[in-house]
């Protein structure tokens, strides 16, 4: 199938703006949005209030509610309205409940399940054709509203902090081959690996080792982890944040501890999404410190990590 570019990726923006109401609608309310920033360590957060994302953050993704409702990412159940940009076996979609001023979703074009093994090389593969954009991956229990279907999203770059942030980071080296590095980052509120690759394959290689060695429990279908990735000058960077807990305590809480927040990719990349005003007005540091503590792997962890890697 013949690659697309960045500007066949606008485009496919202008016409759908020109025929699909709501998605122009809720891309032009992204304006309005009220957004704070807020310090974690040496890492900036910016806290987004958009309401349009409850779809998202309250979706219901136990097996009996996916098994009851249509699969919104399978072709036959998308708006008529939608059209997408075709590539090897998935189709490029605007999303029609955005965060980013420009936000796509890329499902496979196949009812498959939600899972990362094998599909990392996709992933360098797609982030090379969208260079201004970074992609990113919520794992079937971190993040994913549609954990039955597989699918990639992508955010234009200079929305998100983590990129930027990464050069604040405490880095280790963890292990290097021909055309890769792994790496261990501390110091931006969440424990991170970074693979930089020169090379796909090598890159590749490395993020499998990684992925292998992650624990994964016994009733989960892969271990959990969020993904970004992009591509930075003449190198990939595939970011992996390993997770230990699909909700913080305060997303189920009661009264005035409850913030509804099911962090995801976005999340860790730097933007908290409260679809609730109530929580972005009494979000602060301290609570965002305390829901990546309880969903992202501690330091511990990391180094446990580490000793298996190397």
């Amino acid at each position: 199938m013949a690659a697309f570019t960045s500007k066949d990726v606008e485009n496919l923006f202008q016409r759908q703006f020109e025929v699909w109401e709501t998605a122009k609608n809720n891309f032009e309310a992204l304006k309005g949005v009220k957004v704070k920033a807020l310090k974690v360590g040496n890492a900036t957060f910016n806290v987004q209030f958009n309401p349009g994302r409850i779809v998202s953050s309250a979706a219901k993704v136990d097996a009996k509610s996916l098994a009851e409702r249509k699969c919104f990412l399978c072709a036959a159940n998308r708006p008529a309205v939608q059209e997408g940009l075709a590539w090897e076996n998935y189709t490029v979609l605007i999303n029609p409940f955005p965060i980013f001023p420009r936000h796509l979703t890329i499902p496979c074009n196949d009812h498959t399940d939600q899972l990362i093994s094998g599909r990392i090389g996709d992933m360098m593969s797609i982030a090379a054709l969208l260079p201004e954009y970074i992609l990113f991956y919520n794992g079937p229990k971190c993040g994913a509203s549609a954990p039955d279907h597989m699918h990639f999203q992508a955010g234009n770059k200079g929305f998100m902090t983590f990129d930027t942030d990464l050069a604040k980071g405490d880095k280790t080296l963890v292990k290097e081959v021909e055309g890769a590095k792994v790496e261990y980052v501390k110091g931006l509120g969440r424990v991170a690996f970074v693979v930089s690759a020169s090379k796909k394959e090598a890159g590749e290689a490395l993020f499998n080792e990684l992925f292998a060695a992650l624990p994964q429990k016994a009733d989960e279908t892969e271990a959990m982890l969020n993904i970004l990735c992009w591509v930075e000058g003449e190198e990939w960077k595939i970011a992996v944040f390993p997770r230990k807990q699909h909700r913080p305590s305060c997303y189920s809480a009661e009264g005035d501890a409850n913030i509804l927040i099911s962090p995801a990719s976005v999340d860790m990349g730097g933007v908290f999404i409260t679809p609730l005003e109530k929580d972005f007005e009494k979000i602060t540091s301290e609570d965002i410190q305390m829901i990546l503590d309880e969903v992202c792997f501690s330091e511990a962890d990391a180094e446990q990590l580490i000793s298996i890697l190397k």
